[in-house]
């Protein structure tokens, strides 16, 4: 889980995960500015606090690094924020145990009424669109979205891509997709209910405007690396 200024919604999140989906819950707290660490130890969770914040791609950095460390299988990265159901967490993990998937996200676009009415605000939902229209015309994937941030991992899959050289900030999410194309990694994905509300985390349309020009110069560095004119380091083969 990573978490910045959850404290209102943790406990709810938690609550929903499935009995027995998870074997241990970490929660790195990103320099809350709310008591979500003091709450995350209350409730049993395993956390980590930044001294400082580092950003949401810093985050999972922290994440992935931990949890690999204790000898994580698969991962699935869950935002304490109540956004997305986290009853979905053992489907997600499903489909990397039984070897069907090496990474899988849920997606919130199985319709465009239903991802409206979720709260999506109409511009996230354009954007949202137009990239992943780009990203599957040059990655060569058929993905609904790709900019979920409910998403599974497979051990082998963070193993082999270099996610340690990405972005601290939001377009982390899509280097790490683009690297697993790179990699020839298999992606799958499964519906989820998403919501919008108060609490729940949400980048205003500046940070999106930026995050979305990023996505872009990933996409770009992922062509110049298949055509070998550049290979960026996010596209460098750890194990060798």
């Amino acid at each position: 889980m990573p978490a910045y200024n959850a404290e209102k919604t943790l406990e709810r999140t938690l609550a929903d995960i499935p009995k027995g989906s998870a074997d241990e819950i970490i929660l790195v707290d990103d320099a809350s500015k709310d008591h979500t660490a003091a709450l995350a130890q209350k409730l049993g969770l395993k956390v980590f606090v930044h001294p400082k914040n580092l950003g949401y791609g810093g985050n999972q950095k922290t994440c992935y690094t931990n949890a690999l460390a204790d000898g994580a299988d698969i991962v699935v990265m869950l935002h304490p924020d109540y956004q997305y159901d986290p009853r979905v967490v053992p489907y997600l993990s499903g489909l990397i145990k039984d070897d069907i998937c090496d990474i899988v996200l849920a997606t919130r676009i199985r319709t465009r009424v239903e991802a409206l009415k979720g709260g999506m605000p109409a511009y996230k939902y354009f954007f949202n669109r137009l990239l992943t229209l780009v990203e599957n015309l040059f990655l060569g994937l058929n993905l609904s979205e790709y900019h979920t941030g409910y998403r599974a991992f497979s051990r082998k899959a963070l193993e082999a891509i270099p996610w340690q050289e990405n972005s601290n900030d939001f377009v982390f999410d899509q280097e790490i997709l683009i690297q697993a194309s790179y990699f020839g990694l298999r992606i799958g994905e499964i519906p989820v209910p998403a919501k919008y509300f108060d609490e729940a985390s949400s980048i205003n349309f500046s940070r999106s405007l930026k995050y979305g020009l990023e996505t872009l110069w990933a996409v770009l560095k992922y062509i110049a690396a298949v055509l070998k004119i550049y290979k960026s380091p996010i596209f460098r083969n750890i194990n060798r």
